[in-house]
């Protein structure tokens, strides 16, 4: 089961937004691992939850092992679904983002942490090779994955209506690497070498998808993708041009200049991600240097525009709140870029420490980190940190006036005017509510940092105790559940990357 909401909807509406949205969030590896377990003559049985229905009835109750895919925020929904499992005496598994971040508080719900997985290695769980509250993770770099037509079942569920057709918002995961070339220190990638797959499985997945589904969207899930550019781009200029397949990707705009842009229009690549971060000199994915500042705003801003002429839809990925960051200059030269490139998404990222990355260890290490919070609230609109330049009602009143900048209706009309797909006109509007809708909520925390004393204390590191603010809202996300998870238990364990499990960890051997 892969868990892809952290709570329940609660009216028609947002079940109906998660359906057509959330639910295409399904990553590749809960699916592989499906396979894997059919290929090895097992029953298996897969489910996505996107926060309808109850988890836990939508798999089969006599279990013998059940694999959990979980990212943090939703980790608590997670480690109840652990405990209901346990008294069914159901061998429990856990993996995803939040297993490999934060492997030792898994282990306090889960008999088995995977940390990096392949083939070999589920086999020896299924057969018993680890003993229970263990820590484990292959060595060897993934570079078997099940193809498309292998994951079919899989994909029609995740992404199907009813299991059966693609619609409107179906979008099939693909991979054509791993790891990433770059070393932001926010990034749980920032260790991992990149390595291209085999292109022969990317050239067998878009035949059979020609052939079966086409036109259906593709979603390349690469962490950084074609930074062997010309090699992936290859493999997608070779599609026959008629029923040549739209794709989505995340890539780093030093990746995507001159010619290059061309190829991405003609192979049909309608939405791209990079990542901008900072304006200061954080990191050099932006393609411009070391240049900061003003002039990283404009070469950027040239850059996207220019990007915008060969590909509809752009999201350009920032954070704010870095220890780069200070005054109103970085939230100013935000909203120079936002009034510039309309047609640009920008999603303003809290900075979150997630383990097993240096932001992490350096918090962790220099007692900056809200020690009480639970990972529930690791994702906006929630600190979890103190900063290095803003005291936290500082920082709300700068984070909301970024984010009214890009939600006012002026922007709104401008960004409508300046983008020509209807589908993106249709998803600008969503996302322009949905930031109205966490303008709210910042607003909220900034209103408690500013009239509750204890609020303030425990967010500028005076105090340990958690608000009961944060005690109420985690209990209305795990909703029925959340009597399985006990105040104590809520209190994360945070332990230095480089700490020895609580049991040896295991490392799957080679085979001969």
């Amino acid at each position: 089961m892969e868990l892809l909401a952290e709570t329940w909807t609660t009216s028609w509406f947002q079940a109906t937004g998660y359906y057509l949205t959330r639910k295409q969030y399904a990553s590749i590896m809960p699916q592989a691992i499906a396979v894997w377990c059919r290929q090895m003559g097992h029953e298996a049985y897969y489910k996505t939850w996107y926060g309808v229905g109850d988890p836990k009835s939508s798999l089969p109750s006599d279990l013998d092992v059940v694999f959990i895919a979980a990212y943090t925020q939703v980790s608590p929904l997670a480690y109840a679904l652990a405990r209901l499992y346990a008294k069914e005496k159901t061998f429990t598994v856990l993996g995803g983002p939040h297993a490999k971040s934060f492997p030792h508080d898994s282990l306090r719900f889960f008999d088995l942490v995977v940390t990096q997985c392949d083939k070999a290695l589920i086999a020896d769980i299924l057969l018993g090779a680890f003993p229970k509250r263990t820590i484990v993770a292959s060595d060897r770099m993934l570079t078997d994955i099940p193809t498309v037509e292998e994951r079919l079942p899989e994909i029609k569920t995740s992404a199907f209506m009813r299991g059966k057709r693609p619609y409107l918002s179906t979008a099939v995961p693909l991979l054509s690497s791993v790891g990433c070339p770059y070393a932001c220190n926010f990034c749980t990638d920032w260790n991992n070498p990149y390595a291209l797959l085999p292109l022969e499985l990317l050239e067998k997945d878009l035949a059979f998808l020609t052939k079966h589904y086409p036109g259906v969207m593709v979603s390349f899930h690469d962490p950084n993708f074609a930074v062997k550019f010309d090699q992936t781009l290859n493999v997608l200029d070779a599609q026959p041009e008629g029923p040549r397949h739209p794709y989505i990707m995340e890539s780093s705009l030093s990746v995507l200049r001159g010619p290059r842009l061309q190829r991405l229009k003609d192979t049909r690549c309608v939405y791209v991600a990079p990542g901008i971060e900072s304006w200061a000199d954080y990191s050099n994915k932006a393609g411009v240097g070391r240049i900061t500042g003003a002039e990283k705003l404009r070469r950027v801003t040239e850059h996207i525009t220019e990007l915008h002429e060969y590909v509809p839809g752009i999201q350009a990925n920032l954070i704010f709140g870095l220890d780069s960051d200070a005054g109103d200059e970085p939230v100013e030269l935000t909203k120079e870029f936002l009034t510039q490139t309309p047609f640009a998404w920008p999603v303003i990222n809290i900075p979150v420490p997630f383990g097993g990355t240096p932001l992490y260890d350096d918090h962790l290490k220099n007692g900056r980190m809200l020690k009480g919070m639970p990972f529930a609230f690791y994702y906006a609109p929630y600190l979890v940190t103190t900063l290095k330049n803003y005291e936290p009602a500082v920082y709300y009143e700068k984070l909301i006036e970024i984010c009214q900048h890009l939600s006012t209706r002026k922007m709104l009309i401008r960004r409508l005017r300046t983008t020509p797909n209807a589908g993106l006109r249709i998803l600008h509007l969503v996302r322009t509510f949905a930031m109205r809708s966490r303008i709210r909520a910042y607003r909220q925390v900034h209103a408690m940092l500013t009239t509750d004393s204890q609020v303030r204390a425990y967010h500028e590191g005076r105090s340990d105790t958690l608000p009961e603010f944060y005690h109420r809202e985690y209990e209305h996300m795990l909703g029925p559940y959340a009597s399985l998870i006990s105040r104590a238990d809520r209190t994360p364990e945070l332990v230095p990357s480089s700490a020895p499990p609580p049991a040896a960890k295991v490392k799957l051997a080679e085979r001969v």
